[in-house]
């Protein structure tokens, strides 16, 4: 195939996935309850203006990996965000997920879209308790059979046939509960670490034999990992399904590609400094005023998939790795115990440089690559050193 054909060939696959979108979006026009809220009015009230809000179209539309000619698509996804029931359950985790998703220091465009969702139910801010909570989850698992999102937030103990684990007036077990919801949804998005793959919940010992939603109910998931995950992640996913009537394409962990296609590490404004051979060795030295490297005091960036450093957090101000922490790999699998210590590089915790534990945490990185990983920040610290050596007057040292 010719390069011309190549091009006729994305355009026509582009031209039908946007009519695809197209149908999707006129059929929830006509199956979905109307707005709750005028989205354009919010928009105004809060400050932003048509141009922000084109330019985050803008923005969206590039993370969610589409040509500029679906802006309009995700413009209109977003005015129709509050029309998505969502039902979000909540079990073994501290509600940090709820808690970042739900705090905003100043209005953005996520953050609006967020304060304009339709959760159907959802304990941590909703009125209702006791008996009228439980009725609030049953008419809305009448109200909306196989339209509406279950959001799982926290892990799910199986032990004793979940017994660690009763909630409502019923007593019924987070297990009963979870199977209960999702097999009356159209998907189920498992959002922060705990949900995703059992989090602090599931750390050794895990006397609760707590998991990830997925695996304890034995259903796939869109997993949101983080602990707590960026927030425009969330939205993004949601404003995707609005937009095609399915999840986005996911990786081998069940997160979104768009969102966790790229290691930390490979998009680190400290990377030049690693490349250098410029590491902080401690808190408080010289580098780390500097903001070299934080490979040798624990950042688990080059084994961590995320898009913080592009992101950020507190609408967009800073991240982790920025503020001076490194990154502690808390989009992977089992990072509380497998990223352990939080502040000593792998390398320096397992035998053979990390690989061991790199293949644990199921990163598609090869052993070769790991080893790359170490090899290269001793031969670029060594080069760095020698350099040192070279301009350090031999009469210095004591």
């Amino acid at each position: 195939m010719g390069e011309t054909d190549f091009r006729k060939t994305v355009k026509q696959q582009y031209q039908e996935l946007l009519e695809n979108c197209r149908i999707q979006m006129d059929r929830l026009d006509r199956e979905l309850p109307p707005p709750r809220e005028d989205f354009q009015s919010l928009l105004t009230e809060s400050g932003v203006s048509r141009r922000d809000f084109l330019k985050w179209t803008s923005l969206m539309t590039a993370a969610l990996m589409l040509p500029p000619v679906f802006k309009p698509m995700v413009a209109k996804a977003a005015e129709n965000f509050s029309r998505l029931p969502i039902v979000w359950l909540h079990f073994a985790e501290c509600t940090g997920c709820s808690e970042s998703l739900l705090r905003s220091s100043h209005p953005d465009v996520a953050s609006i879209l967020l304060d304009t969702i339709s959760l159907e139910y959802h304990e941590t801010i909703m009125a209702a308790a006791g008996d009228q909570a439980e009725q609030c989850l049953e008419k809305a698992l009448q109200d909306f059979p196989g339209k509406f999102i279950c959001v799982i937030e926290g892990a799910i103990p199986r032990g004793l046939n979940g017994q660690y684990m009763r909630l409502g007036p019923k007593g019924k077990t987070g297990l009963e509960i979870g199977k209960e919801v999702t097999s009356k949804a159209a998907a189920t998005i498992a959002i922060g670490a705990c949900a995703v793959n059992g989090g602090i919940p599931a750390a050794n010992p895990n006397p609760t034999d707590a998991v990830g939603a997925g695996k304890a109910l034995g259903i796939s998931t869109v997993n949101i990992a983080g602990c707590p995950p960026n927030a425009v992640n969330f939205v993004g996913t949601l404003l995707y399904y609005l937009m095609f009537g399915a999840l986005p394409p996911l990786d081998s962990q069940g997160r979104p590609v768009w969102a966790y296609g790229k290691r930390i590490h490979d998009v680190c404004e400290r990377r030049p400094h690693y490349d250098a051979g410029e590491f902080v060795e401690e808190w408080g030295d010289e580098g780390a005023r500097k903001g070299w490297c934080l490979y040798k005091v624990g950042c688990k960036g080059p084994y961590t998939y995320a898009n913080c450093g592009h992101l950020r957090f507190n609408q967009a101000i800073s991240w982790p790795v920025m503020a001076g922490h490194g990154c502690i790999g808390c989009t992977e699998n089992g990072f509380w115990d497998k990223m352990a210590p939080l502040e000593k590089p792998l390398e320096a915790a397992t035998i053979g440089g990390g690989e061991k534990t790199v293949d644990d945490v199921g990163i598609a990185l090869t052993a070769l690559t790991v080893a790359g990983v170490a090899a290269h920040g001793a031969f670029t610290a060594l080069r760095h050193a020698g350099s040192e050596k070279k301009e350090t007057p031999a009469h210095s040292e004591e």
